[in-house]
């Protein structure tokens, strides 16, 4: 384990995911699971997200439209919700929906406009 790498990661996953949802991943942690943690905390998060090059509005975006085209809807929420944490405005993200309806389909799109919508009713309800 690359542990510079590992820590950056566990700050980034935290910083975009929040730490209730890295908390529970982390909680549930056991000798099966261990290393695919790691590997996520240390590449995913260490190493892509940790590499400055684009920020972290243009990584929020890219995400987006990479795990709406391979159908994750579970990532696809919480990638929603750190593009918020990542500044991405209603608009912009209204944006990024529509493109990733053009590109991946109608079905894909009415998917992710659901989530959407349903995820910016929580943050308007928290802001409320």
């Amino acid at each position: 384990m690359d542990k510079h790498l590992y820590d950056r990661g566990l700050a980034k996953r935290r910083q975009v995911l929040g730490d209730a949802y890295v908390d529970r991943a982390l909680a549930n942690v056991d000798d099966f699971n261990r290393d695919f943690q790691r590997l996520v905390t240390e590449y995913c998060w260490g190493e892509a997200w940790g590499d400055e090059t684009l920020s972290p509005r243009e990584r929020s975006i890219l995400t987006l439209g990479i795990v709406a085209a391979i159908g994750e809807r579970g990532e696809f929420a919480s990638h929603l919700r750190g593009a918020r944490v990542n500044g991405l405005t209603r608009n912009e993200l209204r944006a990024v929906l529509v493109h990733i309806t053009i590109y991946c389909g109608i079905p894909v799109g009415a998917d992710c406009f659901q989530a959407a919508e349903t995820i910016l009713s929580e943050s308007k309800e928290s802001e409320g």
